[in-house]
């Protein structure tokens, strides 16, 4: 049975609904853009502020008399000089700028989240990467997986996309049904629905995962 089309209203509606959409997004980001150098500003008069109350909490009660005394001087020489408070102004709105500007966060390690999947797909090795013989075994439960995972890279969802192995010599990589269950374990343990690269390093008894970029969509 054939599917009736929608109404001519219901239609342009929907369209409509959706340009109304678009328009409040693009209007949403140009004010993000216009206003950001007021939101740094003012973050910055703020961290500004708290400053001073934490320097002026700190200081001894005998000194903050002669402290208000000159910083009171200061601001009478700076608003008799000429362009002097004009100056004061711009070097305020300078520091506020510098004081409020986002600083990038510079990761030294994992998170909490991380070294879980981690230690999870390590204890997960050891079956396969240890033998009861081995005096010093590379993977053994309990182990430091530090050692065992040499690089690694997380996606935004916490999600491996990149890993590299050191695995034991004695481990049988020639053999291809000894690396497929590896590799369906890295596999099962790093996330489904996506394509994994697995490179060998038979030499350096070395195996580096990596996720493989999504295939477009369109043809």
């Amino acid at each position: 049975m054939a599917r009736r089309p929608l109404p001519r209203i219901l239609s342009s509606g929907s369209a409509q609904i959706a340009r109304s959409r678009e328009i409040a997004r693009t209007a949403a980001d140009s004010a993000t853009d216009v206003l950001h150098p007021l939101i740094t500003v003012s973050r910055g008069l703020r961290k500004l502020a708290a400053s001073a109350r934490v320097r002026w909490a700190a200081t001894p009660k005998e000194r903050r008399g002669p402290t208000l005394f000159l910083v009171a001087a200061c601001v009478l020489v700076v608003a008799l000089l000429p362009y002097g408070p004009l100056l004061a102004l711009v070097t305020v709105m300078g520091a506020a700028a510098w004081k409020g500007r986002e600083r990038r966060v510079v990761k030294t390690g994992p998170d909490e989240a991380e070294t879980a999947r981690l230690k999870g797909l390590y204890e997960a090795l050891v079956p396969y990467f240890s033998v009861p013989e081995d005096p010093s075994p590379l993977f053994s439960h309990g182990g430091d997986w530090s050692g065992a995972f040499g690089e690694y890279a997380f996606d935004e969802d916490g999600r491996l996309t990149r890993l590299r192995i050191a695995y034991p010599p004695y481990f049988t990589d020639g053999d291809p049904a000894a690396r497929a269950r590896i590799e369906q374990l890295l596999h099962a343990k790093s996330g489904r629905g996506r394509e994994y690269r697995f490179d060998w390093d038979e030499e350096g008894s070395r195996l580096v995962l990596s996720v493989l970029p999504a295939l477009p969509t369109t043809v």
